[in-house]
């Protein structure tokens, strides 16, 4: 009874801090305060405290200077994805991976054993998800979906963003208080925090509207295919996308296809594709110039790195039977963050 006691104690010393920092306008400090609080012992209630907190940081946040960036153009490639070992991840490396092929492909970027219980963790959050979609309750630091609008100004009817995310294997991160902690702190451990603030020469905000957590089963029918990210965020935000494999995928699994070149700007869609955001297969071909296509296979911990302008799709088949677990985190310079997304302080 007496270190229950103590944790809480600890929480709510926490949480007087933090409310007093926050009040003479110090958001950073009070999330820092906060962070340190949940690491002895996580609770909802601080976890809960840090999303809003979060939120409110980034919707203070002005970009006071426009960071001007050194454009990546397409190197010499050759077939196949750039990879590198973790240990060798460096902003040079990455530029070079993405002059190359458009991406980075990340061996053991996250320990085998820590990336399998972050997909256990996405099996409690979907879990907690249904549960409440069913009408039961439970702890809002798996799921708690006040934490933003639910894509409002789209004129769907309450919930339906999140329903269909759901049907497609996903849900958002910032739904799920305890994830989104695990994943700030994954994020600093394995250093890929300040390399890709090093990368986009400012520190980057998260968007909430595209970090999803994604259990996506064999059988999932995939809408619009072939895409580029900036078809809809903009061919000019200053983008970093982590995309981490929580279980192994490519073969048995669904993973990626990506055409592994660099591409330097946004390609048209045309009267084949499916939606104004998508691209044909012709186009995709085109695109390529005669380099195959690739289907990495991706082991727990793998990551991809990656921007607006990569081309690529869900890679499904009927031959798969296993489900895919992995998190899709899109990171923007607050200088040039897109329009329509709700940022979180990193």
């Amino acid at each position: 009874m007496g270190p229950s006691v103590t944790m809480r104690t600890v929480a709510a010393e926490a949480a007087r801090q933090a409310e007093e920092l926050e009040a003479s306008g110090e958001l950073r400090e009070a999330i820092e305060v906060l962070t340190r609080a949940n690491r002895v012992e996580p609770t909802a209630t601080l976890e809960l405290a840090l999303v809003r907190l979060r939120r409110e940081a980034a919707r203070r946040q002005t970009a006071t200077t426009i960071v001007v960036r050194e454009p990546i153009l397409a190197a010499q490639t050759a077939d196949g994805v750039f990879e590198i070992d973790a240990a060798d991840l460096t902003v040079a490396a990455i530029r070079a991976g993405m002059a190359q092929s458009g991406c980075v492909l990340v061996r053991g970027l996250v320990a085998t054993d820590r990336a399998q219980r972050m997909a256990s963790g996405i099996d409690t959050a979907i879990a907690a998800f249904d549960n409440a979609a069913a009408g039961g309750t439970g702890d809002p630091g798996w799921y708690s979906p006040e934490s933003i609008p639910d894509r409002v100004g789209e004129g769907l009817p309450d919930g339906a963003r999140r329903r269909f995310l759901r049907e497609r294997g996903g849900l958002l991160a910032v739904d799920s208080p305890h994830m989104l902690f695990e994943l700030f702190e994954l994020v600093d451990e394995v250093r890929i925090g300040s390399l890709m603030s090093d990368f986009l020469g400012e520190r980057p905000l998260l968007s909430a509207l595209k970090c999803t957590l994604r259990r996506v089963p064999p059988d999932l029918v995939v809408p619009g295919g072939w895409h580029q990210d900036g078809a809809f965020l903009g061919d000019r935000v200053g983008a970093f996308n982590v995309w981490l494999s929580l279980s192994r995928c490519g073969r048995d699994a669904p993973g990626l296809d990506l055409v592994p070149r660099r591409i330097d700007r946004v390609l048209a869609s045309d009267d084949e594709a499916t939606y104004d955001w998508s691209l044909s297969d012709r186009a995709v071909l085109a695109a390529a110039e005669g380099m195959p296509i690739v289907r990495p296979d991706f082991e727990p911990g793998d990551a991809l790195l990656f921007d607006q302008l990569l081309v690529h799709r869900t890679a499904v088949s009927p031959t798969m039977t296993r489900e895919r677990h992995a998190i899709e985190a899109w990171f923007f310079a607050p200088s040039a963050y897109p329009e329509g997304q709700l940022p979180i302080l990193y």
